[in-house]
């Protein structure tokens, strides 16, 4: 994928992921079973948000 493409399907910039990231469960070493991929979770979430879409 292009690098341009990539940077633009993201809403959070690394700054503020690396805020959230902490409070996130599933963290290595949290017990249970987790997502492969908060930070796509996020950008999920934030993009039906900001689209609208239900």
């Amino acid at each position: 994928m292009h690098p341009r493409l990539l940077m633009e399907r993201f809403v959070l910039t690394d700054a503020q992921w690396a805020q959230m990231e902490p409070h996130c469960p599933g963290k290595p070493g949290n017990p249970g079973r987790s997502g492969r991929n908060n930070r796509l979770f996020m950008e999920a979430v934030l993009r039906i948000v900001r689209t609208g879409n239900p």
